[in-house]
């Protein structure tokens, strides 16, 4: 997933060092800095970037800039953009939680906050995609084979796939997934005990509708995070899980790998 952003901050150092940190990332495109309220405000309606990196604590109180921007984005704009709180304190957390930021850092920014912010921001996407795309009844009539993705319930059951075929319903726990395959306008699903099974759906469509832990990691593929066992930077490919597949990563793909190596380490997690 790709994202526009700008740079709000009146501290034109720490501007530059955030922009370092989020020039790292493929997936983000730059639009602009600025280092004012008003400023701000017109480049925001100007652009409708998807990210906005924020300081609300400025050194130039005459910059205006506070979490009232937010405040005013709504009167213009029927989707506000994710809005990154970088500050240099930590006082105004709680508020900024009640202005419903998507991430709230302390500067400088590390690579690992914006690994860490991206999987949120991509989780809860995905999120609200398969939600919005839940699928419609359609006749029974229907030649093709056609993948529904239910909706997940509100008591954190799994997400079940349902591929349905002249009134044939397979069901599939996405847990026992280990990886989707493109193979042309169809994807093979290849399940962790061996078995593998087709759905006539594009690999592109799996990876709007499933969250984490799907992950898109190459042209070819999307993987099941939790069925990795091992992950090779230098040769680009992670290892399936008591099997000896091993699945190649792309470098367009590179940060969604980062992601994965974030996600795992803020678990349970000891490092040796």
């Amino acid at each position: 997933m790709n994202y526009s952003y700008i740079i709000i901050d009146d501290n034109q150092e720490n501007a530059k060092e955030t922009k370092t940190i989020t020039d790292g990332f493929l997936e983000l495109t730059f639009l602009g800095v600025a280092t004012n309220y008003d400023e701000g405000l017109n480049l925001i309606l100007e652009h409708k970037p998807q990210l906005i990196f924020l300081e609300i604590e400025p050194a130039d109180k005459k910059s205006n800039l506070s979490l009232a921007l937010i405040s005013e984005l709504y009167r213009y704009l029927n989707i506000v953009p994710k809005i990154i709180v970088t500050t240099s304190k930590k006082e105004l957390a709680f508020e900024a939680i009640q202005y419903e930021v998507a991430d709230y850092f302390i500067k400088p920014l590390t690579r690992i906050d914006m690994v860490k912010s991206l999987l949120k921001i991509q989780k809860s996407k995905s999120n609200d995609q398969i939600r919005s795309d839940y699928p419609k009844a359609e006749p029974e009539t229907v030649v093709n084979p056609k993948l529904t993705i239910p909706e997940t319930s509100l008591n954190n059951e799994p997400l079940i796939l349902c591929i349905k075929s002249y009134g044939d319903y397979r069901y599939i726990d996405t847990r026992d997934i280990a990886y989707f395959q493109a193979d042309n306008n169809s994807t093979d699903i290849h399940l962790n005990n061996g078995e593998m099974i087709t759905a006539f759906k594009t690999l592109k469509h799996f990876e709007g509708v499933l969250s984490y832990p799907f992950v898109r990691i190459h042209n070819s593929y999307i993987v099941n995070s939790h069925c990795i066992s091992r992950i090779h930077t230098g040769n680009s490919v992670c290892y399936i899980k008591n099997t000896a597949i091993k699945l190649p990563f792309s470098k367009s793909y590179k940060a969604n790998i980062d992601l994965i190596i974030a996600e795992i380490s803020s678990g349970n997690y000891l490092e040796i």
